[in-house]
């Protein structure tokens, strides 16, 4: 009997465990825009930015974007810069970058798609 009650009691705290990490590393919801930019940006820039920290496909990493973009130019919000970042990528340049980011998105995206990553990659803080 005291077999089962520890056993038991063993399996009580590794759910309560395992439930509380889910908890703390749960991903938010994303919005209806947030989920079209996600899609946008698994389609058109996945390719070259990961989305982990320290990974470097081709471009810089964009993990903790949101939170770097408020102070990466000053007079401008996080999502003027991610938008200008998109549109005239050779006007700010990450150091130690070199200028390989296409320049047609202005003509390849629409407004709403646009928008969409731009709200998609303020989620990534």
């Amino acid at each position: 009997m005291k077999y089962v009650v520890l056993c038991l009691t063993f399996a009580a705290l590794i759910l309560t465990a395992c439930s509380a990490t889910s908890e703390s590393s749960a991903t938010p919801t994303l919005d209806a825009t947030q989920q079209q930019g996600q899609d946008v940006f698994k389609l058109r820039c996945a390719q070259c930015h990961a989305l982990t920290p320290d990974t470097v496909v081709i471009g810089p990493s964009l993990a903790g974007i949101a939170t770097r973009a408020a102070n990466r130019m000053e007079g401008y919000s996080a999502e003027e810069y991610l938008e200008i970042s998109i549109l005239a990528p050779k006007d700010y340049l990450v150091e130690g970058f070199m200028d390989t980011m296409p320049t047609n998105f202005g003509k390849d995206l629409t407004s709403d798609e646009l928008s969409a990553v731009v709200a998609y990659l303020m989620t990534l803080k």
